[in-house]
């Protein structure tokens, strides 16, 4: 049933298009279907969803971030011919753009690529900025293009549904990072709604993670949680291009991951070492399977949380997905499975750990 349930809601997510600070029509639908569920709900200025589930006074507080924004691109201008430019609001890849089907604020549109039979030697083998490329919405002149509701500031998202592998365990599509996390904790409120939880209970669904973490860091000082997790995907290693076992020791299909680290420089976390044993246990006692691993290429709402008021006790566990910040991120339901049991194991459970303290 968890299966059925996870993969209903991130297909209901995933077809929706929300970047970075445009996350309206994901916090919509999410704030109409979780009302019924929690106890208070609320939209911050900075467009972080959150909603309280109360508990007993005497409890540890938990707060647990999933981010509603994707990757994508914005519009930039238009010229007089019709075709748009832009930039990049998260981290498109540029060699993954040129001839890829995009959404401009609702209407279909092309990055444009130049036609390998005019292209030049030299150009052939090299991968165009993204500052060269321009989008084709199949107007003739920039009127058209206003004509169709498209200005200037508007989102543009890949276009890419949600497709299943011959095993049907492993699935991708756009905007898995980070609507799967969205649709986890989704499924937690639902199933936590007849609980009695020794403290309150916060869901965030976090605004503007793909452009600085901005969201989270926001709610985690406004709320002050005991505990606060980040709940996201995470790079797999696991591929041919990779070495794994030096670069990144990261697999689909091995369970949900505890970042140790993530980041680099001043930038990313050390995961504290009672967050790290109290997940670690959590997971045994449960005999869920988790990878503890390493992850220096990148982060997660984590890295802003836990610098929160006089430091935040965070942690993070977040869902292996090859093909990174694509239009065909691929992960493996199991692994989104087993990352819902270990988080709802936690939010029961959390009392039982008494002080998570630096030295214990």
């Amino acid at each position: 049933m968890i299966k059925k349930n996870l993969l209903e809601k991130l297909q209901i997510l995933q077809k929706l298009n929300a970047i970075s600070g445009q996350e309206q029509p994901v916090v919509k639908l999410l704030k109409d279907e979780v009302k019924p569920l929690v106890d208070d709900l609320r939209v911050d200025n900075l467009g972080n969803l959150i909603a309280v589930k109360k508990g007993l006074s005497t409890g540890p507080s938990l707060m647990i971030a999933a981010h509603t924004d994707e990757i994508g691109l914005i519009v930039k201008s238009i010229d007089n011919l019709g075709f748009i430019r832009f930039n990049k609001i998260g981290g498109m890849i540029d060699a993954l753009m040129p001839g890829r089907k995009v959404t401009v604020n609702g209407n279909l549109g092309i990055i444009g690529v130049k036609a390998g039979h005019v292209q030049l030697p030299e150009e052939k083998n090299k991968v165009v900025s993204y500052k060269k490329m321009y989008i084709d919405v199949g107007a003739n002149s920039k009127q058209e293009v206003l004509d169709m509701g498209i200005n200037v500031g508007d989102p543009i998202t890949q276009k890419s549904q949600i497709d299943f592998f011959a095993n049907t365990d492993k699935l991708c599509g756009k905007a898995l990072d980070n609507r799967l996390g969205c649709a986890i904790l989704w499924q937690m409120l639902e199933d936590l709604k007849d609980d009695q939880l020794a403290g309150d209970f916060y869901a965030v669904f976090s605004s503007q993670e793909e452009v600085g973490l901005r969201g989270a860091k926001v709610a985690t000082f406004g709320i002050n949680p005991d505990i606060a997790i980040a709940l996201d995907t995470v790079p797999a290693g696991d591929t041919p291009e990779i070495n794994t076992e030096v670069e990144l020791n990261i697999y689909l299909g091995k369970g949900p991951v505890i970042p140790l680290t993530s980041g680099g420089g001043v930038r990313g976390n050390l995961l504290h070492p009672g967050m790290k044993k109290m997940l670690l246990d959590t997971a045994k006692a449960h005999n869920l399977p988790v990878q503890a691993a390493l992850f220096l290429g990148g982060t997660s709402d984590i890295s802003s949380m836990h610098l929160e008021r006089d430091g935040i006790l965070a942690g993070a566990v977040t869902i292996p997905r090859r093909y990174s910040h694509s239009p065909v991120e691929m992960m493996d339901i199991n692994d989104a499975i087993n990352g819902y049991k270990l988080l709802m194991a936690v939010a029961r459970e959390l009392d039982k750990h008494g002080d998570i303290g630096f030295l214990d």
